[in-house]
This record gives structure tokens, C-alpha cells and sequence, in this order.
């Protein structure tokens, strides 16, 4: 069954932005900070191993934020799948390559099923990941949690609502001690838990 599921790199205390982000700086003061890891991502071991799990998906769903502030990943993020982008409004002008655009968080789930043809979905962006909790299409959360402190930015969860949503810790890998600090990082996978 095709699993959409949440990649995001956060601080510990839960930002994935510094403060002031936006165009110019599209992860905000101290925010480059939190990808350090993917230094090693093509190297053999935790950080490899959760990149390859990543870029092994079969489409996208992102939020419009993340997609323009990533450049549009110039109409292609990993391996020409299709691109589902989460907006408020649609602009006029057509996507690049294989990006379509969706209004509603459930339709847009639904695309994305679909465009991944049994495989699973990647999901970027805060905004993607509250609008997917609060309709219930999100299966899955990977965070690559950063030991460093950012004290203001973009917080992963900060606008949903007060409702209780129960994760199931499936997996945790961490870089060894032995690692640089400014690239250690705790790879955490939950399934969330539905019908509850």
C-alpha cells in the first residue's frame, strides 16, 4: 500500500527554518545548520541509508513554501517523479516538468497516491504535513533530529490543532560518537496511528 510519508530535518527543539526565512535565505539564520548530515548521504551507514529510503520514492507532495524557497527543484526533485505541490492559490502561469498543483490537502494525497503507482510519497513542508495531519492522509513522520538549539524559526508543527495524534516509533538509527558533531544527527521514523 502506497504510504505518504513526512521527511524532515528539525533542530531538537523542533524548528526546520532559523528565524527571518524567506527568498533570500531560505532556511533562515543558523538554518543551514540542521543539513549537515547530508554530507554523508551517499556514504554507507545511517544517514546513507534514510536518503536512499527517501529518493527511492515514487512522487512527491510538497507545500508551495518549500517548493519555491527549494528553487522548484528545477521541475525535478529526485528522478523524475511527479511533483504534487500543496497551494492556497493556484498562479496562472503552467508547472515545470512533471509538478501539478492541488488546493485541497485530500485531493492532493489522492494525486500523489496515484502518481506513485503503488510506490510511496515523499512529503516536504510544514505546511504540507499540518494540512495532511488534520485530514488524516499522513501514514508515516521521519525526522532527522539535529542536536542543536535554534530558538526561533519556522516551527515543523506549530499550527495544528489541539487534537491528540498517537505515533508509533518504528525506527531509530543514529550517526556514531565517532562522527563530527556539526554532522551527527537521530533518524526517527513513526507510523501514525489511526482510528484512535
Amino acid at each position: 500500500m502506497t504510504a505518504l510519508c513526512l521527511d524532515m530535518t528539525v533542530s531538537l527543539d523542533g524548528f526546520v527554518a532559523g528565524p527571518d526565512d524567506g527568498p533570500d535565505a531560505p532556511l533562515g539564520r543558523g538554518g543551514f545548520r540542521l543539513f549537515n548530515w547530508l554530507d554523508r548521504r551517499h556514504d554507507p551507514g545511517p544517514s546513507g541509508e534514510v536518503y536512499a529510503e527517501a529518493t527511492a520514492t515514487r512522487a512527491v507532495l510538497a507545500g508551495r513554501r518549500t517548493y519555491e524557497l527549494a528553487g522548484r527543484w528545477g521541475g525535478d526533485h529526485h528522478d523524475g517523479v511527479p511533483i504534487v505541490v500543496l497551494t492556497h492559490d493556484v498562479p496562472d502561469e503552467p508547472p515545470p516538468g512533471t509538478v501539478e498543483y492541488a488546493t485541497d490537502p485530500t485531493e492532493a494525497a489522492d494525486r500523489a497516491r496515484a502518481a506513485a503507482g503503488g510506490g510511496d510519497v515523499l512529503v516536504l513542508g510544514a505546511g504540507a504535513a499540518q494540512a495532511l495531519l488534520r485530514v488524516g492522509a499522513l501514514d508515516e513522520i521521519a525526522l532527522h533530529v539535529v542536536p542543536v538549539l535554534l530558538g526561533r524559526g519556522r516551527r515543523l508543527f506549530e499550527g495544528l490543532p489541539a487534537e491528540l495524534v498517537e505515533l508509533e516509533l518504528v525506527r531509530r538509527r543514529e550517526t556514531p560518537d565517532t562522527e563530527d558533531l556539526a554532522r551527527r544527527v537521530t533518524h526517527l521514523r513513526y507510523r501514525v496511528r489511526k482510528g484512535r
